[in-house]
Formats: structure tokens, sequence, C-alpha cells
């Protein structure tokens, strides 16, 4: 079992930044493929981006050249840093961490782009 903590949600204006965290309870962190997704109220969860044990990142079409997505395998931690937000970004966020058949969720942090 993996427990994840997502931290760094809030409320930000349009244009602006916010840099999301999630830290791991497992010392085999390093060999997980580690995301964030959202999900709208009524919608579907989406990937925002993803990062692979050897370093092979995707982002969705939405986010791409806005966001970053990193992983620090020492500290068991993933990070997304998150630029010129916009209010469709408005959402809960959930950091995952899957490996085979295993696929793990944090409880999501609320990202809230208004003016």
């Amino acid at each position: 079992q993996v427990q994840l903590a997502e931290s760094g949600g809030g409320l930000v204006q349009p244009g602006g930044s916010l840099r999301l965290s999630c830290a791991a309870s497992t010392s085999r962190f390093s060999i997980y493929t580690m995301g964030w997704y959202r999900q709208a109220p009524g919608k579907q969860r989406e990937l925002v981006a993803a990062i692979s044990r050897d370093d092979m990142i995707r982002y969705s079409d939405s986010v791409k050249g806005r966001f970053t997505i990193s992983r620090d395998n020492a500290k068991n931690t993933l990070d997304l840093q998150m630029t010129r937000l916009k209010p469709e970004d408005t959402t809960v966020y959930y950091c995952n961490a899957k490996l085979f058949a295993a696929d793990f969720w944090g409880q999501g942090t609320q990202v809230t782009v208004s003016s």
C-alpha cells in the first residue's frame, strides 16, 4: 500500500502560478510511474501530466507549455509547477502512483483560479 499526500493547492488569480507537491510513503518510489490527474464536477478524471520511472514525461494538450512535472526519488516526492493558470484549470488535482496492476491515489487538493 502506498499513501500519497498532496499539498500546495489554493486560490490564485488568472495568469498566476502554483506548485503542487505529493509525498509518497514508499521506499520504492523510484520504480513507480507517477502522475497528476484532475477531475471537475460531473466529468471524468483526466491525466494532467505523468513521469515514468525512466523520466519519460507526457502532458495533456491543455497544459503543455504551462505545467512542469518533476520527481525527486531521494525525497519520494512528485511536484507539479503550474504557470499561466487559467480559470478552466480550476478543479481538484490528484496524485497517482502506478506499478503494473497497483494503482494508488491521494485525497486531492483544490486549485481555484479566479480574480
